[in-house]
Formats: structure tokens, C-alpha cells, sequence
């Protein structure tokens, strides 16, 4: 029997649910996207956040290997850097400079969005089941109780192309709610909160001799009740750094390349404009103000339609400064494909809300990690820090003062930030007494670099700071 299914948006959510779909044995998956899809890695027109900073984490990497496997291969082979947060970062927490470890810790693969994207599609479209069309999806055919397929704007005109099951994937600019409205399913409940972020991006060459330096980050503190500002030090492919500023509501970095150097120095630590200032700029510096966290809360909708599911950002978006986007895409589709696999098939009864409240679980426990450092800024709007906020930022403050020279306490956050744990990690018995009893190292009072790595740093630097 002829199956087909239609997922929108042709991005990473998109491309790894035609995976999963056609391992499932659909007959035809077609992706619609908007956009020109460009045929190596570059920046395309439908994903601004596309030239900031983004992190592979282990949790996410894992789920992508399971739906396309060899994918971590390929994007080594193809330049990505394979990254440990136990030794292979650089890190000044809101509580100071964390220590570095010799001891095995989870790994994060860094290279640019673009490489991310373009190589999943890649191995994807290597299926004969699985093609991309060029189309604008406008809307969903059938009525409130079944989708039928999607309408399609091409240049003839719009048209319905009839689908088994609709899977939106279409990121932070959904219609779904619009789209649901249209088959008389309304009161599906939205909430955002916006950080007022703005990310401030910039490509440089590596410079000769520090090809081996760390990924180095100054992160926000949300605690000082001041705009929180970041920046950060990426290896990306190609003997490149990719550096990424980031600034809430009254903090914003600028766009002038003087500006954003000066905007690194002033930071708590000067060492991201160290580095930058005797490295060779490669691009202007891009900016994008589309960051904020944006949840629809389709899963709790009193009813829902068979035949559609909603996975990725079109279901939850989340400040990009932390690093989930691309893990909770792929542990949607896994969800997709494991749930595809009990049912039989993309047509079967109650799939499409066993799916959807699924792929909702990840997408809350980032969600719950993400707001609940923004609603600390102090010009963040939606949302203000409640009792349970409060109690849980205490905490993980001492947690992460503990980290600074605690093993116990820095794994449960590796764990957690690394997204191949709950967050309830951080409440299990051994990260509790970390963080009671606390560091037993003193503080460190500058970033824990090795002597080689210092050379290459003061070799760098033209600031004179």
C-alpha cells in the first residue's frame, strides 16, 4: 500500500523526521521548504540564527546517530572538532573561572550550523524514498478530527497535496496555530519570553600556532541585575574561529567591527578580545535579534487532529545562547521514529498525539532550563522569577561555586548541560553533598590555561589589558 508523508520545513527537525519516516517504510517523503536549499554548507536565507554559535551536545548527537548513523564521522571528516568539557574548555561561570579536568567527561561537536544542516540533508536525501521540493506550505487540508495532506503555494498557483501524515517542522516562524484554526481547532495556549537577546557574530582565521586552543566562553550572569553579556571562542571547519556575542535587553553587542572587539573587552574577563585582537578577520559582524523562548502548548490542546505532528521549534523555541535547539529537534525525531515503530505506520490511530506529547518532554526540561535563567534579567519580558524559580537559582548557583573545584559537581553539570542526563541529575544523592559541602580547591583567580596555551595568548593580544 502507498503511503506518503509531507513534512515542512526542510531544516535539521525536518530532515531527521524524513529519516525517520523513511526507515519506517513510507513510500514517499517529501519535504517542502521555502527556501533554495543551497548545495554545500552555507548560510541560507530561512535560518538567521544560522551564522551564530551553535553546540552539538552529546545527548543530541546520540539521537542523531541513532536516526542517521555515521553522522558524527561524517561531520569530523568534514572539519568539526570534537570537543571535551571535562579538559577542552575554557569556562568563566558566573562564580568564577571553572577548573579543567583530566578525567573523561562528555564531548560536543563544534563546527557551523550550515555544516550541521547540510550534512544531515546529505545523508538523508541518500534515500531514494526521501526528496525536497521547493514549495511554501500555506495550510492543512482535511478538518478537526483528520489532515489530509498540505496546501502548497507554488508559481501555478496553490494546490493540495494529499498526505498519510503531516509532520510540521517548519522552526520558529510556525503558522501551526493559524493553520489549526483553519480546521476549527482553536484556544491553543502560547506563552514567550524574551530576554531581548541579541546575538553578534563574527569569523576569524585561526591564528599560526593556536590551532589547539581551547573553546573559550565568558558566560552571562543573571544575577547581578544587570543586561546579560556573553561572548564566546568556537573551533569551527576550515582553521576558523567563529566568535558569538550576546547581549540582553539593554546589553545588546554592536555591529561595528571596533565596537564588537571593545564589547569582548569589557566583559568580566578580557580573554575573548585578547584572543580576537591579533587574529585576521574573515567577515563583517552579523547580527540577529530573534532569540526569544516561544512555547506552544499543543500537546495540552483538549483536541487534536489525527495525522499531524509537530516537532522542533515549531513546537518550543529556546534562547540560542544555550544550546538546545539542535538536540531537542533530534530527540523529536526519535520520538517519531520510535513511536512509528510500535504503531506500524504513519496512519495509525493516536500516533500523532503519542508523538506529540512525547516530543513535549524534552522540549519542556529545556524550556524549564532556558526561562529560568532569562526571567532573572532584569529587562527580560513575559515572565518574572517566582519562589520555585528562586529556590532552584539558588541552588544551582552553589552548585556551580562548588564546580569550580569539585569533580562531583561539575559532572552533574556536564550531565545536564551536555543534555545526555534530566535535570534531575543535578538532585541526585552525590550532586546534593557536592554541593553542600563545596569546592575544596581554592578559587582560581584568572582561567586555568596551560603554559603553552598563556604563550599563545599573550602572543595575541594587542590590546595591551
Amino acid at each position: 500500500m502507498s503511503r506518503r508523508a509531507v513534512v515542512v520545513g526542510a531544516g535539521l527537525a525536518g530532515m531527521l523526521a524524513a529519516a525517520v519516516l523513511a526507515d519506517a517504510g513510507v513510500t514517499e517523503v517529501v519535504v517542502l521548504d521555502r527556501d533554495e536549499l543551497p548545495d554545500g554548507p552555507r548560510q541560507r536565507r530561512g535560518l538567521p540564527q544560522g551564522r551564530h554559535a551553535h553546540l552539538l551536545m552529546t545527548g543530541g548527537l546520540t539521537a542523531m546517530e541513532e536516526i542517521v548513523p555515521g553522522v558524527g564521522k561524517r561531520l569530523l571528516a568534514a572539519g568539526a572538532h570534537e570537543i571535551s568539557l571535562s579538559s577542552g574548555v575554557l569556562a568563566r561561570s558566573p562564580e568564577g573561572w571553572l577548573r579543567r579536568w583530566r578525567r573523561e567527561g562528555p564531548v560536543m561537536l563544534t563546527c557551523t550550523r550550515a555544516l550541521v544542516d547540510w550534512t544531515v540533508r546529505a545523508a538523508v536525501l541518500e534515500h531514494p524514498r526521501v526528496e525536497v521540493r521547493r514549495a511554501a506550505a500555506v495550510g492543512l487540508t482535511g478538518s478537526a478530527g483528520r489532515v489530509r495532506g498540505v496546501r502548497v503555494s507554488g508559481p501555478d498557483g496553490e494546490a493540495d497535496l494529499d498526505a498519510d501524515l503531516v509532520v510540521d517542522a517548519s522552526g520558529r516562524g510556525t503558522r501551526i496555530v493559524t493553520w489549526l484554526e483553519g480546521l476549527g481547532l482553536s484556544g491553543v495556549r502560547t506563552r514567550t519570553v524574551d530576554s531581548g537577546l541579541v546575538n553578534a557574530s563574527r569569523v576569524y582565521r585561526v591564528p599560526a600556532g593556536a590551532e589547539r586552543f581551547p573553546l573559550t566562553i565568558v558566560q552571562a550572569d543573571p544575577y547581578v541585575a544587570r543586561p546579560g553579556r556573553s561572548a564566546m571562542v568556537m573551533p569551527v571547519e576550515g582553521d576558523r574561529w567563529l566568535v558569538s556575542c550576546g547581549g540582553t535587553r539593554g546589553g545588546e553587542p554592536p555591529a561595528d567591527a571596533e565596537g564588537f572587539l571593545r564589547y569582548t573587552l569589557d566583559l568580566p574577563d578580557p580573554i575573548v578580545g585578547r584572543l580576537i585582537s591579533g587574529a585576521e578577520p574573515l567577515t563583517d559582524v552579523h547580527l540577529s535579534r530573534s532569540t526569544s523562548n516561544v512555547r506552544h502548548y499543543l500537546d495540552k490542546a483538549r483536541h487534536w487532529p489525527e495525522g499531524l505532528v509537530v516537532l522542533g521549534d515549531a513546537l518550543g523555541t529556546f534562547n540560542p545562547a544555550y544550546g538546545q535547539g539542535m538536540s531537542v529537534a533530534a530527540f523529536g525525531a526519535r520520538v517519531l521514529g520510535r513511536e512509528l515503530e510500535r504503531a506500524g505506520g504513519p496512519d495509525a490511530p493516536g500516533l500523532a498525539r503519542r508523538v506529540l506529547r512525547g516530543a513535549a518532554r524534552p522540549v519542556d526540561a529545556a524550556w524549564a532550563m532556558a526561562v529560568g535563567q532569562d526571567v532573572l534579567y532584569p529587562a527580560t519580558r513575559g515572565g518574572r522569577p517566582g519562589i520555585a524559580d528562586r529556590a532552584v537559582t539558588a541552588y544551582t548557583r552553589r552548585m556551580t561555586r562548588a564546580a569550580a573545584g569539585s569533580f562531583a559537581a561539575a559532572s552533574a553539570i556536564w550531565d545536564v548541560t551536555s543534555m545526555r542526563t534530566p535535570p534531575t541529575r543535578m538532585f541526585h544523592p552525590a550532586a546534593v553533598l557536592a554541593a553542600l559541602t563545596g569546592s575544596p580547591l581554592p578559587a582560581l583567580s584568572g582561567p586555568p590555561l596551560t603554559p603553552a596555551e598563556r604563550e599563545v595568548l599573550d602572543g595575541l593580544d594587542r590590546t595591551g589589558v
